[in-house]
């Protein structure tokens, strides 16, 4: 595990400051994977609840859940944080999305906020949404960032990396688990914002060659009876899809590598899904999915250890109003 960076005194003393109202602001470390359910179970506002050893290697995952202000982090699959959050307020809101760690920065200081500490600041977007140690009253009031306990966010900070996948999903002033927004945020080469492309007439875009190279995530949407591929925040590839499954909620699969060798596809459980957790993607699951024969083609071999797949009721982007779906060559995807 890498050194955690240390803050210059003057920066941790005003952070300190800053949390020294938060009364409920404390965590705790768990060494098994029973005392760590138990104690997720339990957490109120400013509470957080750390067991790295449960998963001590493999790639890591946040899962921030506006909804009911929680933040999930995952390592190969399994759940080794839990903490509360504070995302945007209204006028503010956080904006869900499925983003890469673009910039990582210890002693980050805001340049909009009259110059306010963000302790281990980890960007998300380049005009000012990321995660950092911030103010936890115990509901939305950041001007967008995801708000974690400090101790919390120095210990995220150690376990992640640049292209790490954050995945803000739900809604914080309704209260419900998909959103009509789209969930998808991509960026260009340069890390600024992308226009999203959507279909014409073909049933799918395949451009591996916008981003050659990075962390391989896919949206599975049902709302939008589509599925997006971004690598490295940028958008890749697009396809229309028959996804046969009412289900309302959301679910994070991971392809991690099992002790046979092989990748394995594990559902993450998330908060509400925890039975969810270890559980490996079953067969009639997977024939609830079409999609055209050429995008399975390119798609399947990048599918490897590491890959996120994020299975949602929220939108990508596509407007499919009065479209009839037809799906060519149809294949259901394989582990």
């Amino acid at each position: 595990m890498p050194s955690r960076p240390k803050l210059p005194l003057l920066t941790l003393c005003l952070a300190l400051a800053f949390y020294a109202g938060d009364a409920n602001a404390q965590g705790a470390k768990a060494s098994s994977a029973a005392e760590f359910a138990r104690q997720a179970d339990q957490l109120k506002p400013g509470q957080w609840v750390w067991a790295p050893n449960v998963a001590q290697a493999g790639p890591v995952l946040i899962y921030v859940d506006l909804s009911r202000q929680l933040a999930s982090v995952y390592r190969n699959g399994v759940r080794i944080g839990v903490s509360t959050v504070s995302t945007g307020k209204p006028g503010h809101e956080t904006p869900t999305g499925v983003f890469t760690i673009l910039q990582k920065d210890a002693t980050h200081r805001s340049s909009i906020y009259n110059n306010a500490p963000m302790p281990f600041q980890e960007r998300l977007t380049w005009d000012g949404i990321a995660l950092h140690a911030g103010g936890l009253p115990g509901f939305p009031e950041s001007h967008g960032c995801v708000h974690l306990p400090l101790e919390f966010s120095r210990e995220l900070f150690a376990v992640t990396s640049l292209g790490v996948t954050v995945v803000i999903a739900g809604d914080a002033a309704g209260r419900v688990q998909t959103t009509n927004q789209s969930l998808l945020a991509p960026v260009d080469a340069r890390g600024a914002a992308a226009a999203q492309r959507k279909l014409d007439k073909e049933p799918f875009r395949w451009t591996p060659e916008l981003s050659p190279s990075g962390p391989l995530n896919i949206i599975v949407s049902k709302q939008d009876q589509a599925i997006v591929v971004m690598r490295n925040g940028v958008e890749i590839g697009r396809s229309v899809a028959q996804i046969d499954d009412d289900d309302p909620g959301t679910h994070v699969i991971s392809v991690t590598r099992g002790a046979d060798g092989k990748p394995h596809f594990v559902y993450m459980g998330l908060p509400g899904h925890d039975a969810d957790q270890g559980r490996e993607l079953d067969q009639a699951t997977i024939e609830r999915v079409r999609v055209p024969k050429g995008f399975y083609q390119a798609v399947r071999p990048l599918v490897q250890p590491g890959v996120t797949i994020l299975v949602t009721q929220s939108s990508v982007g596509e407007d499919v109003t009065g479209r009839k779906l037809t799906v060519i060559d149809a294949v259901i995807p394989q582990p």
